[in-house]
């Protein structure tokens, strides 16, 4: 399988990228967004699988995580999605693939995605929003939900600490934990990918910490007041939206993507949380897999899509 790494300049930063396989005829490639803020590839490393029907994959790490550069000097006004979109915009540009590509966001990605595609790139041909809220109202609400169902201890622990303002306490990340295992990742031990991301957002938090907040459901960051609902119907793209049954991105939040895209269709993985690629991994390259192939079937403006 070819491997391509390198970086593409952006202003004076740089972005690290990595092309998994070689295109057949045909078929656009497929940019991999990942998630946080502040993630890395490496969680979503699985979607390179698709490579193997002959489709160029990409991954990359956004500004300030991963083998990019990183800025922990640099605070709230610097990082916005206004700033990871133009990353996309110009790694795209750099990969010379603006004309006809396929996007793929997970989590933050998918968000991002849809702020992308709100947009009408030309060159967009099908989008993939996976695991994603349409507005972080929604993801704070349903957390609070799910959060509400944990052990009475947990739940004590965390308000504890987030009264006091000691998140980093060792028995708060214990709490945060439980959460985690049922509704981010429900493998155990978790796939060594997604074991190396959550490594490398504790060695820089910065972006996570100034965007989102100190974990999943105490959203304190500057998106928490993002949404993206009243724009979904300018979406032109044919667009799949991926669900876990046990998601932190529960269907409340995912709803309104499937209420207002024009052209959507809808997968839930029943034995899967927040990452269906590493929790059904198999499964879940088919049914993206399939949407890809029929986009790129899609002649004159009609669509075979399902």
């Amino acid at each position: 399988m070819r491997v391509i790494e390198g970086t593409a300049p952006f202003g004076s930063f740089s972005t690290w990228y990595r092309l998994t396989g070689s295109p057949a005829a045909g078929n656009a490639p497929l940019v991999v967004v990942h998630g946080g803020p502040g993630c890395t590839h490496d969680y979503v490393d699985s979607f390179k699988d698709l490579a193997d029907d002959g489709r160029v994959v990409v991954h990359y790490d956004q500004l300030g995580n991963g083998r990019s550069t990183h800025l922990p000097d640099r605070g709230a006004d610097f990082w916005t999605v206004a700033l990871f979109l133009a990353e996309l915009d110009n790694l795209l540009e750099h990969l010379g693939m603006t004309g006809r590509y396929h996007l793929l966001g997970q989590s933050w990605g998918g968000m991002l995605g849809a702020e992308h595609a709100v947009r009408r790139p030309t060159g967009l041909k099908g989008l993939v929003i996976a695991n994603s809220p349409a507005s972080m109202a929604l993801w704070v609400a349903e957390a609070n939900r799910l959060r509400a169902e944990l052990p009475a201890a947990a739940q004590a622990t965390l308000l504890l600490h987030e009264a006091d303002g000691t998140t980093a306490h060792p028995d708060y990340v214990a709490a945060t934990q439980a959460f985690y295992a049922r509704h981010v990742c429900r493998l155990d031990p978790w796939p060594a990918e997604v074991i190396r991301t959550f490594e490398a957002l504790v060695a820089d938090s910065t972006v996570y910490s100034t965007m989102n907040g100190p974990n999943e459901f105490h959203v304190v960051g500057t998106l928490r007041d993002w949404t993206v609902v009243d724009r979904l119907d300018r979406i032109l793209a044919p667009t799949l939206l991926i669900s876990g049954r046990h998601d932190e991105a529960t269907l409340k939040t995912v709803q309104p993507f499937a209420d207002r895209i024009p052209d959507v269709r809808w997968t839930v993985f029943d034995a899967s949380s927040h990452m269906p690629h590493v929790e059904e991994r198999a499964l879940c390259m088919r049914v993206v897999g399939t949407f890809l192939n029929q986009c790129d079937e899609i002649v004159g403006g009609s669509s075979k899509l399902a």
